[in-house]
Parts: C-alpha cells; structure tokens; sequence
C-alpha cells in the first residue's frame, strides 16, 4: 500500500476555522479574556469601534507577554492537546480560542506582545495564506500598531481588521452596531462576573470596555437580602469535586427595576432559570435545565451555579467556543434531587398568597374580616379608596349596581372550598401570579381615579398609595414607577 501526502489548502483551512463553534462579538471577546487570566493578566483593555464605516477590535492586557517563540506557537492552529492536563486557572481547551473566536469576526487577526524584554507581533490574513504564511512583524511594524502602553509594560494586544462578520458586509449600520456592542458588555460583565468582583481565592480582574469600567452582574444577587441562598454542596465526578449552590432570587417587589431588567435579561426570567455552569469560575452557559425538567413560571426564579474544574472537560464535552456543555450521567440523579427540592420554594416567593389582614398596620386593605361571637366573616372593603369612589359615584344607577355586585362576590365566597383545600393541600394554595409589568400596566388604569380622590394633590397621592393595598406591600416598584412620571412627592 502506498500513500501520497495532500498538503492541507492553508486557506480553506483557516477560513474554517471561522465556523469553529457558534461565536457573536461577547463569546469571541471572551475566549480571548481567558487567555488573558492565564497569562495573569488584572486589568484588560477593550476597544470596540467604527472607524470610517469598518468595525476596529482591541483587546490589550496587561499579562506576562509572550517571546517571539511562545507567540508563534500560540499563532499555530491546535497549538495545544484538549486532552492534557492544565494548570487549575487555565481556561483554554482546544488551542483554537484565539484564532477561532477573532477569525469568527475578522480577516486579519493581528498579535503584539511584550514579555518585559522584547517585542514580537505577527498575523494571520485570511486575504493572504499561500504556502501557509503567517506575517511576522518586523521592529518598526510592531511600534506602528502597538498601543503605546505595551512599550513600558508586558502584556498582549489582540488586533481585529477587516471585520466583516461584526458589519455582516456592510448590512449594520451605526445603531446596530452599538447595540452588539452594548450586548456584549452585559455578556461579559456576567460571564466574568467572579473574577470583577474578585472572590474569594480568585484573582481579580478589571476590565475597561470602550472607556467604561464593566461591573460584576451577579445573575444571582447574593447581595440582596430577600435572596435565598442555600448552603453549598460539593458533588464529586471521578475523584473531582463539583461545586453546587443553589438560589430562590427576590419577588419583583423586592427588585428596583434595574435590577429586575437586569436579572431578566432580554428573554425574561422564565428563560433564564435552571443552572449557570461555570468552568473554573468563568460562566459558559446558563438557563438549562439539562432536561431534568421543564422551564415554567413557577420555577422562574430558581438558579443554581454549578462550578467544574477544567480537568472534566472531556466528561462534560465543553465545546470549542466554550459556550455549551452536556451534563454527565453521573450527576443527574443527585442535581435532579437538587431542582425538585427548590421548585416549590420558587413558587413561593412568586406567586402571592394574597394580602394578610393586619387590624391597625395602618394600611387599607381590600379584605376586612368580621369575628363577633365565635363567628368569622370575610367581606370586601368598601373604605378601599378604588370601591369608594365607585359607590359615592353621582350616578345612583351606577353606584348601586356597583354595591350589588361587590355583595353577590361576598356572599359567593368559597368558603368550605378554601377551608378543604387548606386542609389537603395547604402549601399549594396560591393568590395569582401577575409579573412586574401587569402590576405596573394595572397600576397606570387606576392612577387617575386615586388622583382625582386626592384633589389632584402628587403629596396626597403618594401618601394614599403608602397606605393602601396593593400599592403599599410593593412600595418599590411603585415608588419608582411614579418617579419616572415625575409624580412622586416624599412627605
């Protein structure tokens, strides 16, 4: 048998190395953060721009650098084995990050690097790879498109041209352009969210995107007091521990609306429960639920991070772009207890179980109760300023048909059945479950009539709405609402 040697066509090759896993702008930056942490970097610069119509990258760090040699490795494709063993702050994979992820969005990928001793730079140029040449820069090259940081300090600068796929040939314009790089911060700001903020035994690290200083978005907002944070738990996988902490985030009216915006994110809540897998505490992927069970809204508010050591990529097959992973069978069975456990505290906290009636809190509220002689009523309040005004109304047709409706709802109170339910099944019985939104949409149809009852005064509206239910149990959410109509008065 005899065998002919094919050279590989180096441009074919390279120009597939941009559909090298499923990459936007924020995974692309991202794969080249990771080598930055390596190379112990503590702060990264990154530059995202439109300069006469063609999208500009930058990505400087502040790292070890590299010598002309390791950069040159560095520029091969598969310039590492995915299957050896790696430092535990190695958060690199196949080899292919840096040529994979800039490739996905540019042409020419350019390189400079200074290790405290010299400078070195080189290329790739997907316009240019005959018989497979890789631009080496010469002194003089390196100085002209170098950031002028990197001649008095050691560190990496990772250049983007020609980025067709960031302009998608010219289709985006100015706006859409701002808005992927507006996305893209957010993304990272949550991917590396644990090294911003620098956690405990991680090494922290700042990063500076197009001048503005990215800050940590924890997707589980241990800060907030109404969090629910259980105790953490360590799973072990072939002699590996898995770090697992589960969290129940806030009701809405515990959040500010950044923070529920935030938390949300561009799919919502229901999207964005499950688990949040990071790899050497570098965020991957997030709002799975591995199958385990369906997303729904009564589990929306579930999430649970899950912390991998890069030594079980192969039993998790991380992807190349880093950005999906396969849960091993080895951890179902446990992580499955893990999610029914925690269902039932989501739903909890996000659907209401209706206002408590608290005689002398202070609040109006929209049920009264009657106890006299062993006997227990409940009925509407007809003091509620809404129902008031509905039954002082001039027309007398329409006041008094408003008194027999509210009447027929009291006497058709399910008394036996709440009482049976109760009694069978207690902690399912739940009062609704409306979103922010549909509070605020709800809020905005009766404004004007709690207006006009407090003599169009902004001072007694507020004050009317401190001390009425529902308004009064979501004091945030209303307070801000009013805020951003300029009507809100603080006495």
């Amino acid at each position: 048998m005899q065998f002919t040697h094919n050279p590989p066509d180096a441009s074919a090759l390279m120009s597939s190395a941009r559909s090298f896993g499923n990459y936007d702008l924020s995974s692309a930056i991202a794969d080249l953060l990771d080598n930055s942490i390596k190379a112990r970097s503590t702060h990264i610069d990154i530059l995202c721009v439109r300069r006469h119509g063609e999208a500009e990258v930058r990505i400087l760090d502040n790292g070890h650098g590299m010598s002309a040699a390791e950069l040159h490795q560095a520029m091969r494709p598969a310039s590492t084995n995915p299957t050896t063993e790696r430092a535990p702050d190695d958060l690199g994979r196949f080899g292919w990050g840096m040529k994979s992820a800039s490739l996905s969005q540019c042409r020419r990928l350019t390189v400079v690097s200074h290790n405290g001793e010299i400078h070195t730079g080189a290329v790739w140029d997907l316009d240019d790879l005959a018989d497979w040449k890789m631009g080496v820069l010469e002194p003089d090259e390196i100085k002209a498109v170098m950031n002028p940081r990197l001649k008095l300090e050691s560190g990496t600068e990772i250049i983007w041209t020609r980025c067709d796929r960031l302009s998608e040939d010219g289709a985006i314009e100015g706006r859409g352009f701002n808005d992927m790089v507006a996305h893209a911060k957010s993304q990272l700001a949550m991917t590396f969210h644990r090294y911003l903020t620098g956690e405990e035994g991680i090494r922290k690290l700042s990063i500076c995107f197009n001048g503005d200083n990215l800050k940590a978005a924890d997707p589980f907002l241990r800060n907030h007091e109404a969090t629910q944070s259980l105790p953490r738990e360590v799973l072990q996988l072939r002699g590996y521990p898995i770090d697992v902490q589960a969290f129940v985030l806030p009701h809405y009216s515990k959040l500010t609306s950044a923070d529920h915006e935030r938390l949300g994110g561009e799919e919502g809540f229901v999207r964005n429960q499950g688990f949040y897998i990071y790899r050497q505490h570098r965020l991957i992927m997030h709002g799975t639920w591995f199958r385990l069970v369906r997303h729904g809204e009564l589990s929306q508010l579930v999430r649970i991070a899950v912390n991998i050591p890069n030594s079980l990529d192969e039993v998790w097959k991380i992807t190349l772009d880093k950005a999906d992973a396969q849960l091993p069978s080895g951890l179902r069975a446990r992580l499955k207890d893990i999610v029914d456990g925690l269902r039932g505290k989501s739903g909890k906290v996000f659907q209401s179980r209706g206002a408590r009636i608290r005689p002398g809190s202070g609040t109006t509220p929209v049920w009264s109760k009657y106890v006299r002689n062993g006997e227990i009523r409940y009925y509407i309040n007809r003091e509620h300023p809404l129902l008031a005004d509905l039954l002082e109304a001039k027309d007398e047709q329409l006041a008094s048909a408003v008194g027999a409706a509210i009447g027929i709802i009291e006497e058709s109170f399910p008394v036996l059945s709440i009482g049976d339910d109760v009694h069978a099944k207690g902690a399912v019985i739940n009062q609704g479950a409306i979103d922010r939104a549909a509070f605020v949409e709800r809020l905005d149809a009766v404004l004007p009539s709690l207006l006009h009852r407090a003599d169009g005064k902004l001072a007694t509206l507020t004050t009317l709405l401190k001390t009425t239910e529902p308004w009064a149990s979501h004091g945030l959410v209303v307070k801000e609402h009013l805020k951003s109509k300029g009507w809100w008065q603080d006495a």
